[in-house]
Order: C-alpha cells, then sequence, then structure tokens
C-alpha cells in the first residue's frame, strides 16, 4: 500500500509485533504480516498444508503484491516473520532485521506465556537455534539493535526509511 515498502524481521521475540505496534502509534501503515498474512503452507508452492510447523509459516505471495502495488500511502511497513520471504523479498525497498543477543532472547521467550508461539521449551529450543544459524533471516538487511528502548528502535527505522 505504500509508495515505498519496508519489511521488519527476525526471529521470535525479537518485537517486530512491538516494532509494528509502535510505527502504527507514530501514524505509520502497518501490515502485522503474522496476523493478516500467514498461515500454514509450503513455503515453495504455497499450498496450504494441516497443523503447525515452524517451517510452514508462511505469507499469502499475491496478497504481499496486491498491497505493495497499491499506492495509497506513503510507506507500508510489513512486520513480521515467513518462511517464504525470498519470494517476495524483491518488492521491498529495504529490509530491516531486529538483532537482539542471546541473554536478551532468552529472557524474551522466558516471558512469554506457554500458550504463545515460543512459549514451550520444544519452540523455545527451536527459536535459540534459529537465532544462532540465522537460517530464517533474510541475508542482506539491514540490522537493527532491537536491544534497546522501543523509541530509540523506531527512530532508527524512521530514519533509515527516508
Amino acid at each position: 500500500m505504500g509508495v515505498r515498502n519496508y519489511l521488519v524481521e527476525g526471529v521470535s521475540c525479537a518485537g517486530k509485533t512491538t516494532v509494528a505496534t509502535e510505527l502504527e502509534r507514530r501514524g505509520h501503515h502497518v501490515v502485522h504480516g503474522d496476523r493478516v498474512l500467514a498461515y500454514q503452507g509450503d513455503p515453495i508452492t504455497g499450498e496450504p498444508l494441516p497443523g503447525h510447523v515452524h517451517e510452514h509459516h508462511v505469507w499469502d505471495v499475491a496478497e504481499v503484491r496486491r498491497i505493495v502495488a497499491d499506492h495509497g500511502t506513503p510507506a507500508t511497513y510489513f512486520c513480521g516473520g515467513s518462511r517464504n520471504f525470498a519470494r517476495f523479498i524483491d518488492l521491498f525497498d529495504e529490509v530491516f532485521v531486529l538483532e537482539l543477543d542471546e541473554a536478551t532472547l532468552v529472557e524474551r521467550l522466558a516471558a512469554r506465556p506457554a500458550d504463545e508461539w515460543g512459549g514451550d521449551p520444544e519452540e523455545t529450543a527451536l527459536v535459540l537455534r534459529l537465532h544462532r544459524s540465522r537460517e530464517d533471516i533474510p541475508a542482506d538487511a539491514v540490522p537493527i539493535d532491537s536491544t534497546r528502548p522501543l523509541a530509540e528502535v523506531v527512530d532508527e527505522i524512521e530514519r533509515l526509511s527516508r
């Protein structure tokens, strides 16, 4: 929906939803990818799949393309994670990855309710493995230190989006 479009990515608990909410509060157009674009599907074909498997957490590519093609706002921030970002990452003017150290990640995961993704021990172990391996993170993204206060994190994203 933006003339310019940005992707805010990162591992679970990096702060994507928190950043999205703050960007909205500041008046920006935001797409909460994990809420409105995500479903369980094959990362290559997009075919819907049953169950809940991290590797099948994908975004609707046609919907991402539709939103990007609508230039009704100056900028749109897509916030969230998907395992099929390679199918649409070229649509974004910039990609930001929220970075955090392992100790902060462990602290945030421990505070997460057990019924929220990443809150159970198996999911926590997966998030930590993905954090170490960086296999779910776009390679050429601009790193943003998400251990800083929220206002500073969003200030930096806004500054880099200009």
